[in-house]
């Protein structure tokens, strides 16, 4: 593919333009920004990758890893807005549920351990990771709003913020699951994912295409429960504060206070 070819692709760009500006959507400025952001970054990282695939360095590759999940934690800690830690549950969900599904993949040979191999398949883990671990944070502060009575009312009955918030725990980190099982349940059926694709255009026989797609089906069902466990076992403790009240984000903080709760 040229890069000719590439600039024509803008053309589709150009259709979802037309369609803001007629519907009156507003998004022409995103769509823009988003469509250069997206160029730039994707020829850089072909730059990054083409030195790193070369000379094969540990250390680099290790940088590179490190950068995207840098970015990752940054992207997912926006839904946590409000919470005094807010990238410490992103933080540790993604990078260990990278760390976990990694080691496996290596350890049971599923991989080598190349940088071409490494880094792409690294960054399906951490970009799902991202979203699950931004879906839970963000479910987590609407359950705990919805069901501030519920909590209130346990923690007044002498419940542990744990138990309190038991529910709202358990339906974020469902949500942060949802997105992979349902892709689980439709793939092959509904569509085609990426790494299947890819290799289909590259020439690789269906077959072999399948085998892949199989596995990255696989571990990321391994990284986005991790990523989705640890984010909501950290985001719910910043809920409550020393003494075990419960301490809602200031944009929902509602009117007056209350025993156990005083809202800020």
């Amino acid at each position: 593919m040229s890069f000719v070819s590439v600039l024509v692709t803008l053309v589709f760009v150009a259709v979802a333009l037309v369609v803001s500006y007629t519907q009156r959507l507003d998004l022409e400025r995103d769509l823009v920004v988003g469509a250069v952001r997206a160029l730039i970054q994707l020829l850089a990282m072909g730059y990054v990758l083409d030195v790193v695939f070369r000379l094969a360095s540990w250390p680099l590759i290790a940088l590179v890893l490190a950068a995207m999940a840098g970015v990752a934690v940054q992207n997912a800690g926006q839904r946590g807005a409000g919470l005094p830690r807010r990238f410490l549950p992103p933080a540790v969900g993604i990078v260990f549920a990278e760390a976990v599904t990694l080691a496996l993949l290596l350890i049971l040979r599923l991989i080598p351990a190349e940088a071409r191999y490494v880094i792409p398949i690294s960054g399906m883990i951490m970009g799902n990771s991202m979203v699950a671990s931004g879906l839970v944070v963000n479910r987590l502060k609407a359950e705990m709003r919805a069901r501030r009575g519920e909590v209130l009312s346990a923690l007044a009955l002498g419940a542990s913020p744990r138990l309190a918030a038991q529910i709202p725990l358990r339906e974020s980190v469902r949500a942060g699951m949802i997105p992979t099982v349902d892709a689980l349940k439709t793939v092959g059926l509904v569509q085609l994912p990426g790494m299947m694709t890819g290799l289909l255009i590259a020439g690789a026989s269906p077959l072999q295409a399948v085998r892949y797609q199989i596995l990255v089906m696989f571990m990321l069902s391994t990284s986005t429960g991790v990523a989705s466990m640890l984010s909501g076992f950290l985001a719910y403790r910043q809920f409550f504060n020393a003494a075990e009240q419960l301490v809602l984000p200031a944009e929902a903080a509602p009117a007056g206070g209350e025993r156990g709760g005083a809202a800020r």
